[in-house]
């Protein structure tokens, strides 16, 4: 009876240190409400740490979703790229029946894209790296599942209009390098870089002086077949070009300052 006693009064105590008050209060629904406090007031360190709770405790849910995609924006935010695009693959792979996939894609090529362009708007490097190409094309890529998946997401005209933006600015890009390459008489070079832009960025204005670069560098080189060649493709899609005119322009700046 004495032990039977025992286990009655810790039985009663473990029920007297469960407050149904403090569960409801550490609720999923009322930690969520929580977080999105500290994102809106941009407390993203602690809004993160409140979302990962969610995501424990209401896994298998669609607020556990969004949590993950707070997670992913609030890391954003903390300019923690790498981290921010690990989550929105975690969350792509593990749902991908989500009703909430367009914005995971969306935001997605939103990190890639704010990393791309933040290189591409006047922080000067000595060279375009591979990781700045790649995030480039991530956001590219992620932009372009987008409209092809969910083509009436509320999203999708914005990431259209990204994608263009991305598009040209890759390619004036690699015409500036081709412009560099030639004022140097590195002509292979040039010729190579010009190339590389109207074979991946036709429909993009720089594939004009692309083409231009391209005839003049082979001309320098001695390879008629290929400067007529060229040649002829520019007459024939710009036939008021002005390079003919005004030829390749001289160098402002070295290519790697070019942004």
């Amino acid at each position: 009876m004495a032990g039977l006693a025992v286990l009655i009064l810790l039985a009663t105590l473990a029920g007297c240190g469960s407050n149904p008050l403090d569960d409801a209060r550490n609720s999923p629904e009322k930690l969520y409400a929580s977080a999105k406090d500290d994102l809106n007031s941009g407390s993203f360190d602690l809004a993160i740490k409140q979302l990962e709770r969610v995501e424990g405790r209401a896994s298998g849910t669609l607020l556990a979703q969004q949590a993950m995609l707070d997670i992913a924006y609030a890391k954003w935010r903390l300019s923690e790229r790498v981290e921010a695009v690990a989550v929105l693959d975690r969350f792509i792979r593990l749902h991908p029946s989500s009703p909430a996939m367009d914005y995971a894609l969306y935001l997605r090529g939103v990190v890639n894209f704010n990393e791309t362009m933040g290189f591409m708007s006047g922080v000067s490097r000595q060279k375009l790296s591979e990781r700045d190409q790649q995030a480039a094309r991530d956001s590219f890529q992620a932009f372009g599942q987008l409209v092809e998946q969910y083509p009436a997401s509320k999203y999708s005209d914005d990431a259209r209009a990204r994608m263009n933006y991305i598009v040209h600015s890759l390619a004036e890009y690699e015409v500036h390098v081709a412009r560099y390459y030639y004022n140097r008489q590195a002509y292979v070079a040039a010729a190579n870089r010009a190339q590389l832009t109207v074979r991946e960025f036709q429909q993009s204005p720089a594939a004009e002086e692309a083409l231009y670069i391209m005839a003049s560098s082979y001309n320098k080189l001695g390879l008629t077949q290929l400067r007529d060649d060229a040649e002829r493709v520019l007459k024939q899609n710009y036939p008021n070009t002005r390079f003919i005119r005004d030829g390749v322009r001289a160098p402002e700046r070295a290519w790697w300052q070019f942004w």
